[in-house]
């Protein structure tokens, strides 16, 4: 399922107009949406049911250029994360 598919399946499930379903997702799921501005703020965010977002966390490490053989150095890095809650997994099993 892409975008404009979850586009219409909001609009048909809710009976919104696809522009109303269309901006409904860009407001959660955009890059300046509201996910996406929680985890810049180091918050988590959690539904109830279907899942949490939340930011990890990643140690700077030595890694190994695979053309070359040559160690190098990985930077530490924040990267947003998801982890499924119960209900979303039940509901996949």
């Amino acid at each position: 399922m892409n975008k404009s598919d979850l586009v219409d399946a909001l609009a048909k499930a809710t009976g919104m107009t696809k522009a109303d379903a269309g901006r409904a997702v860009d407001a959660l799921f955009a890059t300046d949406g509201v996910i996406a501005k929680a985890l810049k703020k180091r918050k988590r965010v959690q539904i109830t049911g279907f899942g949490t977002f939340e930011t990890k966390k990643r140690k700077a490490r030595t890694g190994r250029n695979p053309r070359t053989g040559q160690t190098i150095r990985i930077a530490a890095t924040t990267t947003p994360g998801f982890r499924a809650g119960k209900g979303l997994k039940d509901a996949v099993k």
